[in-house]
């Protein structure tokens, strides 16, 4: 189709709408498909309102819930349907058939739009799935009303040469399509996988995620494969694109690609892994998940930091859990010298086995470290197996803990003293 087809095409479709919407039961088929669609709006909302206080006093069936509201907001054009199919068969049986063709595609059009919307929102991200609703619907629209063939003529005939190569508005449209529908199910394929790799015990959580990562990019790499040579893409065509995309990568991309290979030697080396507790710089926390690019701390504020993976290669890194889960802290005091020093190594060593993060698979040990100059000085060491519940609060219960020992025992806890001379 060239140029003058085309107009030819739209002047056509002009006077076929001018000489088919100005017709006496055209126009009155329009009003019935208005009002049917105003009252079934009006309906909608009653029956949407009085619906709901039911559908939200279902507990414990949050699937059947989830179905339930995606119906309920959509009552409005369920109503509409019903409505028109109703106008339509009442129009088929009092007069001719020709005078309610046009009702007759709005109830097709309205049920179609109630089936692909409630079925569109089985896709999480409602963006996408307005689109795909959209794209389904537009294609569904034009086959109802006959259009088709000549919309899919004029996309054909709207495009631009590009060499030897021709990209028309209908090939951009259909490489959209098909490269959304492979992409899609290669990601939710790959998220299925990765989710069956976590779970499996047979394996460590870091081959678990490399493995989970590699076939995920594996399905994606091969659904644009697909994608591409289904449209009747040339993929050798894309040998320029490909080879920019590599200098770009050497030249404007280093930290991507240096903080992708550090992910993976990150994940083959086994030195962190999810539930690790690590000290990064000023960061304490344990890890949460190790993406293609960074990795997910969360402290013990809350916050979630996303460090690059190429810090863990080239900074010192204190994993608190990389061999065990047994970690050692150690806690200095001092006391007066008149409390006898066995009576305190003992106490000590009580008052920290009393507190329940303890471990008693290690016991506490207390040492005299030193005599200072207003007390008698030692540290208290002790082990626990979850740093990830903090370091800070525990080192704290066990001072109270000695606090109160100590305080029972009538042990005092000195402070210095200072003496001033004033001579005249």
């Amino acid at each position: 189709m060239n140029d003058l087809d085309v107009t030819g095409w739209l002047q056509g479709t002009f006077d076929w709408i001018h000489n088919y919407f100005f017709q006496e039961w055209t126009l009155i088929q329009l009003a019935i498909i208005a009002g049917t669609i105003a009252l079934a709006f009006f309906l909608g909302r009653f029956i949407e309102r009085k619906c709901e206080a039911r559908i939200r006093n279902i507990h414990g069936r949050p699937g059947l819930l989830r179905i339930l509201v995606v119906i309920l907001r959509r009552t409005n054009w369920i109503v509409s349907a019903a409505g028109l199919w109703v106008a339509y068969t009442g129009m088929r049986a009092v007069t001719w058939p020709s005078r309610s063709h046009l009702v007759g595609m709005a109830a097709d059009l309205a049920t179609a739009w109630v089936i692909i919307s409630i079925l569109s929102r089985l896709i999480r991200n409602r963006s996408l799935a307005r689109f795909v609703a959209f794209i389904a619907w537009a294609f569904v629209a034009l086959r109802i009303t006959g259009t088709f063939d000549e919309a899919v003529a004029v996309m054909d005939a709207a495009g631009i040469a590009v060499g030897d190569s021709r990209i028309s508005l209908l090939l951009l449209m259909k490489t959209a399509i098909v490269l959304g529908i492979m992409l899609w199910a290669a990601i939710s394929l790959g998220n299925f996988t990765e989710r069956k790799l976590v779970a499996n015990r047979d394996l460590t959580p870091t081959i678990s995620v490399l493995l989970g990562k590699l076939v995920k990019i594996m399905l994606v790499i091969f659904a644009v494969a697909i994608g591409l040579t289904s449209v009747g893409v040339d993929l050798t065509a894309l040998t320029v694109f490909s080879g920019a995309v590599g200098v770009g990568l050497g030249f404007g991309l280093q930290k991507v690609v240096s903080n992708f290979i550090s992910g993976i030697i990150i994940l083959t080396d086994k030195s962190i892994k999810p539930g690790d507790t690590i000290t990064l710089g000023e960061t304490f926390g344990w890890i949460r998940s190790l993406r293609a690019r960074f990795v997910s701390v969360v402290t013990r504020d809350g916050r979630e930091f996303l460090i690059p993976n190429e810090d863990f290669i080239t900074q010192q890194v204190v994993n608190w859990s990389f061999t065990d889960q047994f970690v050692r802290i150690d806690v200095e005091f001092g006391v007066s010298y008149d409390a006898d020093p066995h009576e305190v190594r003992k106490l000590a060593i009580e008052a920290a086995g009393s507190v329940d993060r303890v471990s008693d698979h290690r016991s506490p040990v207390c040492h005299l470290t030193a005599f200072g100059d207003s007390s008698l000085d030692f540290v208290l060491r002790f082990w626990i197996r979850d740093p990830q519940s903090g370091l800070t609060n525990i080192r704290g219960a066990v001072l109270l803990a000695c606090w109160d020992a100590f305080k029972a025992a009538g042990i005092s806890i000195p402070f210095p003293h200072r003496e001033i001379i004033m001579r005249r």
